[in-house]
């Protein structure tokens, strides 16, 4: 059980850490107005490592089922909405979060388990 929830904070550290990189080094305020080419930018972004933390978490668990994955994209797409409850300003990333990344996070589970099962 230990193992398990280890697996998906690491997962979700992963997406986390690399969210809060992003908005470091661009100096861009995740609840401000971003200009169309940073929502972009950050939708692809937060694809590749979403994606990139669920396969990771997919290796890390070594399962052919995506339960942890279903998990962290709950978890993703959990905190997002909370932040889209409890803040002000714009909510754009709150947005990709729930109806991007988070799905995109099982895509990682998927194709570890279909390239690698």
């Amino acid at each position: 059980m230990i193992r398990k929830f280890l697996r998906v904070i690491a997962g979700y550290a992963i997406f986390v850490a690399t969210s809060l990189a992003l908005f470091k080094l661009s100096g861009q305020d995740p609840h401000s107005d971003p200009t169309t080419f940073f929502i972009i930018l950050t939708a692809i972004y937060g694809m590749l490592f979403s994606f990139f933390s669920r396969l990771v978490t997919q290796l890390i668990a070594r399962t052919k089922n995506l339960k942890i994955n279903f998990v962290l994209a709950f978890i993703i797409a959990g905190f997002a909405a909370f932040s889209f409850i409890k803040t002000a300003g714009n909510h754009w990333t709150q947005i990709l979060a729930i109806f991007i990344f988070a799905p995109v996070s099982i895509l990682g589970g998927l194709f570890y388990n279909k390239r690698y099962k």
